[in-house]
């Protein structure tokens, strides 16, 4: 019996990175799996027709989750197509970032709204299906630096702590319905926006990590899977690192 059969799971911003394997190892393990994209058209429609391979329901919307209605019409497109939706990913996310005195409102805001606000519209439009189905898991992705912050990411530092608090109130709202929050906060993981930068300085990162290694989407995936099975049945309001020791 793979880890994720019979469930039906949600995950925003996969057509690239870390939502694109964590969309990978769903399929893998069972589930049933809708994904969003926005701008990355192409690889959205590509993924969807990879993940067929593994013999499971699959579906890609394109859609905003920053935008409440946006957000609100994609959960009732995928109960529509689904019948159900027991997991949801809360993985889209965008940076902007600028050293605070530089910083324009304009950037503040839309990194807040992408990565924050998207998190406040999916689940609160999801939710009211798992409330009444009376069981649910959502695992929502901030990182090390919503943790300890990072100088020339007050934006995007502030909208990942405020993924930390968010998770951590709905675990207790909702955990009388059977519903599990938990977060994953990634350290400093290899993906496409990593591989242009300069190899000596992503060496110097390395050096201070205590696993002396950049971590792989698949570390994250795999934490994901776990927090979506069974297996993390009694762990909820809990934020885990998967980050090679850096915290």
């Amino acid at each position: 019996m793979k880890l994720l059969e019979g469930k039906t799971a949600l995950i925003t911003g996969a057509s690239k990175g870390i939502g694109r394997k964590i969309a990978e190892k769903f399929a893998e393990q069972g589930a049933k799996v809708a994904f969003t994209y926005l701008s990355s058209v192409e690889k959205g429609e590509a993924l969807e027709q990879e993940l067929q391979s593994f013999g499971t329901q699959v579906k890609g919307y394109r859609s905003d989750a920053s935008k409440f209605d946006e957000a609100e019409k994609l959960i009732s497109d995928v109960i529509a197509d689904f019948g159900a939706l027991d997991i949801v990913v809360n993985n889209a996310g965008i940076t902007k970032d600028g050293l605070l005195m530089r910083m324009s409102e304009e950037n503040f805001d839309d990194v807040i709204n992408v990565n924050l606000k998207s998190v406040f519209n999916i689940t609160k439009a999801a939710s009211k299906i798992m409330m009444k189905a009376r069981k649910g898991v959502f695992i929502n992705m901030s990182s090390v630096v919503g943790v300890q912050g990072n100088a020339g990411q007050a934006n995007y530092a502030a909208s990942k702590a405020g993924i930390i608090g968010f998770s951590k109130s709905v675990a207790k709202e909702l955990g009388s319905r059977n519903i599990r929050s938990n977060v994953v906060a990634p350290g400093f993981i290899r993906t496409e926006m990593t591989d242009v930068l300069d190899p000596k300085v992503v060496k110097g990162w390395e050096e201070g990590i205590p696993l002396k290694r950049a971590g792989e989407v698949e570390d994250v995936a795999n934490v994901c899977v776990f927090l979506a099975s069974d297996m993390s049945a009694y762990v909820t309001g809990q934020v885990i690192a998967v980050d090679g020791g850096m915290l």
